[in-house]
C-alpha cells in the first residue's frame, strides 16, 4: 500500500452508495445517509469537448429542455452502468462533495448491484467506482441490502422476502441465513412505469408529454388498483398534441393512469408469484407468518401493496424508508462488515 493510500484511507471516511438508475444515495460510516441526488449529469459540449456543467438535482432539471450544446445524460440503465465515463464523473462529484474538505479523499467503497447483474456488468461498476477514486470497491446485492436497510432479521433461520422496486429493476428476493435463497430480477420499474404513462397518452389522447412530466403523473395520482368509483382524482397536463404540434393541457384521472400501469404492475406481481412457487416449503410456512415487505421507490405507488396482498393472500407492508432501504442496508453491511462479511464482494 502506498503512502497515499494509507493517508486516504485514514483521512476518507468510508461509504456506501446505491448507484441507482433513478436517483444516487450515499451513506458515510458513522454519519448515515448525507446525499441523496438523482443521477444525471449534464455537459456542455464544444468543439466536440465535454465539460461537466451539472450533477444530480440541477442536471435533472435540464433533462428535456437542454440547446444543442448542453447534454444531460443518465449514466445508469436497468440498475447498471450505461454510460462508463458519465458514471464515473458522476460519482467523482459525489465523492468530492462528499469529502470536500478532505486534501485526501480515498474511500473505501460499496455498491449496490442488482442480484440479475452479469459479471461484465459487475466489473464495470467495480472499475468506475475505482476510477472514481476509491482505494477498495465492494459489491454488495440490491434484495440483501434492502432486506437489511428495512430491519428484516435476515441472519435467522427463517424466511424472509422482500420486493425492491427501483427505478429500473424490480428485485424479488427470499432469504434465510443472511443469504439469498432465491432471487429475480426483471427489468420493470419506475422508468418502465414512466414510459407506460407516455405511451398511454400518446395512443389514447394523442398528447406528447417528456419524462418528467410522465414521473409527477405517476408520483401524484399513480395508483396499481381501479379506483373503487371508477375514476378517482384528476390531474391536469401539459403536452404537445400530436396532431395539430401546438401545446395542449386536459385532464387525466385516477382510473386511466391505472390503466396505463396495469403491464408493469402486472409484470412486478408475476415476479413475486413466482417467487412465492419456487420458495422451499418450510420458508414459504416463515412466509406466511411474516408477509411481504416491499421497498424502494416503486412501493410508494398507490394501492400496491393492497394489489399485492390481493393477488397473493399475504400480508404486505411498505417499509419504514423505503427510499432509502437500499443505502441503510449497504452503510449497516459497512458498519458491521465484520457480521456481514459474507454478503460483500471484494474480489480479492
Amino acid at each position: 500500500m502506498s503512502l497515499f493510500d494509507y493517508l486516504g484511507g485514514f483521512f476518507a471516511a468510508d461509504m456506501a452508495i446505491d448507484l441507482g438508475t433513478a436517483n444516487t444515495l450515499v451513506y458515510v460510516k458513522g454519519k448515515g445517509i448525507i446525499l441523496s441526488e438523482p443521477s444525471v449529469v449534464a455537459y456542455h459540449v464544444k468543439d466536440g469537448v465535454k465539460k461537466v456543467l451539472a450533477v444530480g438535482e440541477d442536471a435533472k432539471l435540464m433533462l428535456g429542455r437542454t440547446p444543442s450544446s448542453i447534454e444531460a445524460i443518465r449514466p445508469m440503465r436497468e440498475g447498471v452502468i450505461a454510460d462508463f465515463d458519465t458514471a464515473e464523473d458522476m460519482i467523482k462529484y459525489f465523492i468530492h462533495k462528499v469529502h470536500k474538505r478532505s486534501i485526501f479523499s480515498k474511500p473505501k467503497i460499496i455498491v449496490c448491484v442488482p442480484h440479475g447483474a452479469t459479471p461484465v456488468e459487475k466489473r464495470a461498476i467495480r472499475q468506475s467506482v475505482l476510477s472514481a477514486g476509491a482505494r477498495r470497491a465492494g459489491l454488495i446485492a440490491e434484495p440483501i441490502a434492502a432486506a437489511i436497510g428495512a430491519g428484516m432479521p435476515i441472519t435467522d433461520p427463517t424466511g424472509n422476502i422482500v420486493v425492491d422496486i427501483g427505478g429500473g429493476t424490480t428485485e424479488v428476493a427470499v432469504l434465510s441465513l443472511g443469504d439469498i435463497v432465491y432471487a429475480r430480477s426483471v427489468r420493470v420499474g419506475g422508468d418502465r412505469m414512466d414510459e407506460a404513462i407516455i405511451s398511454y397518452l400518446r395512443r389514447h389522447q394523442n398528447l406528447l408529454v417528456g419524462e418528467s412530466t410522465a414521473e409527477k403523473i405517476k408520483t401524484s395520482i399513480g395508483t396499481a388498483r381501479m379506483p373503487d368509483d371508477g375514476r378517482g382524482t384528476s390531474k391536469h397536463v401539459r403536452g404537445r398534441d400530436l396532431l395539430s404540434g401546438l401545446p395542449k393541457e386536459i385532464e387525466i384521472s385516477q382510473a386511466q393512469v391505472a390503466e396505463a400501469l396495469a403491464e408493469p404492475v402486472q409484470q412486478i406481481c408475476e415476479a413475486v408469484m413466482t417467487a412465492l412457487e419456487t420458495t422451499p416449503p418450510d420458508l414459504a410456512a416463515d412466509i406466511v407468518d411474516r408477509g411481504v415487505i416491499l421497498t424502494g421507490g416503486g412501493a410508494l405507488l398507490g394501492d400496491l401493496d393492497l394489489a399485492l396482498r390481493e393477488l397473493t393472500g399475504l400480508a404486505v407492508s411498505i417499509a419504514a424508508e423505503p427510499l432509502n432501504c437500499v443505502a441503510l442496508g449497504a452503510g449497516k453491511a459497512l458498519e458491521y462488515e465484520k457480521q456481514l462479511r459474507h454478503a460483500i464482494d471484494y474480489d480479492s
